[in-house]
């Protein structure tokens, strides 16, 4: 039996943590459903409710190995709060860290290296108004230059200051990141920024002329959407959600545990 089946933290936290957990390692199994997980890099991580400490992926599990047990539980300074055989990702700590230090609102931040959104982040011009999922993102958009793998805690405070109060962002030459209050709603809007990537590259490779959306519609929608995020019901997460769950239990269950 590997250490991973035997790790039971259930009745080591609270409920609302447990929650989390769930929740949390569920997102982490429908990222590698979806085929965006890069191995065992990229990362996903959830504060703990009530607190300043997050939790965040053991690094060497795949995704679809990720239990709620097995996720990592660090403060801002990335010290291990719980005994766990498991490191964390240096560069996933200085990236969520980062996050999770100025925007106090955000539950989740999601970080994803997928080949669309990888070529669109290499483009000069970026995502363009080409799809109605694109209309969501540009609402929202911030992107931060490529400065290396990010190991560097230096590098902390320029993403901070590029991501401002954006829920979408785009690292140019390296991938994608969406910041929600509840890790349904990082999940829809990941779903979508990559949806909208690949429309972009489909679109592109058809040599045709694209049309782009006209910009009154575009700013049209970044006001709906401003609307939409100060709701209680934020981006439509919540509803999608269960179903998500429902499609996780069948095809890749045990994430629970």
């Amino acid at each position: 039996m590997t250490v991973m089946s035997t790790l039971n933290v259930k009745n080591q936290v609270s409920a609302a943590e447990w929650q989390t957990r769930v929740d949390l390692a569920a997102c982490y199994r429908l990222i590698a459903l979806h085929g965006w997980d890069d191995l065992i890099f990229t990362h996903i991580s959830a504060k703990v409710p009530g607190t300043e400490e997050f939790l965040i992926n053991p690094f060497g599990l795949m995704f679809h190995e990720i239990t709620a047990s097995s996720l990592v539980k660090i403060d801002l300074a990335g010290n291990k709060l719980m005994d766990s055989p498991y490191s964390i990702n240096p560069a996933g700590y200085t990236i969520h860290s980062a996050v999770h230090e100025v925007r106090h609102e955000v539950e989740c931040v999601l970080h994803i290296h997928t080949p669309a959104g990888i070529a669109v982040s290499a483009q000069k011009q970026g995502l363009l108004p080409l799809s109605q999922q694109s209309l969501f993102v540009l609402s929202s958009l911030a992107y931060h230059g490529y400065e290396g793998v990010a190991l560097n805690h230096d590098e902390k405070a320029r993403l901070q200051a590029d991501l401002g109060d954006k829920n979408f962002m785009i690292l140019p030459n390296h991938g994608l990141l969406t910041a929600a209050n509840t890790i349904a709603d990082a999940f829809l809007m990941m779903f979508t920024l990559q949806r909208a990537c690949e429309a972009q590259i489909m679109a592109q490779s058809g040599g045709g002329e694209l049309i782009h959306i006209p910009q009154q519609i575009l700013d049209g929608a970044k006001a709906m959407v401003a609307g939409v995020m100060k709701s209680s019901q934020g981006m439509g997460g919540a509803l999608a959600w269960p179903a998500l769950l429902r499609k996780l239990d069948q095809q890749m269950p045990g994430y629970a545990n």
